[in-house]
């Protein structure tokens, strides 16, 4: 009977260690999803600039810099 309980908790003990991986992986994700969300509640709290906000700009900056030297090219053109 004693043997029997043994086989038991070894068959228990190999179940965990063959499910050990999973539940790994399973925890890091939810801890990456937890911390990303910290970090995007903090990024609000601080309203701080976000990726696309810094694309955005940038984008009409250049823009803006190209009309500018257009502009430019025009009144050096005329006063030629």
């Amino acid at each position: 009977m004693a043997a029997r309980g043994s086989e038991r908790i070894v068959d228990a003990i190999e179940e965990l260690i063959l499910e050990l991986p999973a539940r790994v992986r399973g925890s890091r994700t939810k801890l990456s999803e937890q911390a990303l969300g910290a970090v995007r509640a903090v990024v609000d709290d601080l309203n701080l600039a976000s990726r696309d906000d810094l694309d955005e700009l940038e984008l009409r900056v250049a823009q803006l810099e190209h009309r500018l030297r257009l502009l430019e090219q025009q009144r050096d053109a005329s006063s030629s």
